[in-house]
């Protein structure tokens, strides 16, 4: 029904999905990857937050919609998406005749991001971790599968735990540190959180206060851990 709304003939939906069907997603065509090349995926994502925040604005809430642009590993990637970003806005607000405040930032998630943290800073407003898929490439193990054999690392003393569930301080944590790091000499005051789920977990959390790290982003169920935990890193 939609294709057809649109004007679209449905075998041609059918056959790009078939293109875009891929052995390894993982390491595919995602995140920021399918937005630099089809950018209309990035304005319609962009649009539907934008005009939500202008109505609620216009009902008398104020809201300040933070845009993360996720899997970056180049600045070029931050920066066609950050343009393509606020063109739409331009756009949105001259249609709907008001203007919201908004950020635009992204998700440290491939470790080469990580390294060239202070050329992403100096054009995002915030950076979020996204410790699950930088635990996958750091390691280069597949969340998916790394069950078949994390438990046996972890039973023989391979890896101190599995690092999906709790970071891994040497590798990934690491990486973090240079981030933050790089970021903050350019932006001293730039919001950095992470968010997967680490978020949630009490030994994660005490290492990203340590730092330096404002917030954390976590599902719903591990609220009251979390709250419980950075209240409890704070206080040491």
């Amino acid at each position: 029904e939609m294709a057809r709304d649109m004007s679209v003939d449905v075998q041609v939906i059918e056959d790009k999905v078939e293109e875009l069907e891929e052995v390894n997603p993982m390491l595919g065509h995602r995140g920021c990857r399918l937005g630099v090349v089809y950018p209309e995926i990035t304005e319609m994502q962009a649009r539907a937050i934008l005009e939500a925040a202008v109505e609620v604005a216009q009902d008398g809430v104020t809201v300040i919609p933070e845009i993360m642009i996720p899997l970056v590993g180049t600045i070029e990637e931050f920066r066609h998406q950050r343009r393509t970003i606020e063109t739409t806005a331009e756009k949105v607000f001259d249609e709907m005749g008001n203007r919201v405040s908004y950020m635009v930032g992204t998700m440290i998630e491939v470790p080469r991001a990580a390294l060239i943290a202070d050329r992403i800073a100096a054009e995002a407003d915030f950076f979020s971790f996204g410790t699950n898929d930088l635990t996958q490439l750091t390691f280069g193990y597949s969340r998916d599968d790394a069950g078949k054999f994390l438990p046996f690392y972890v039973d023989h003393k391979f890896l101190v735990a599995d690092p999906f569930q709790s970071i891994d301080i040497d590798g990934v944590g690491s990486l973090v540190k240079t981030a933050v790091k790089l970021a903050r000499s350019v932006k001293p005051d730039i919001r950095l959180g992470v968010c997967g789920e680490h978020g949630g977990d009490p030994s994660s959390i005490r290492f990203c206060h340590s730092v330096g790290l404002t917030y954390v982003s976590c599902s719903p169920f591990r609220i009251p851990i979390a709250r419980l935990a950075a209240a409890q890193a704070v206080g040491e």
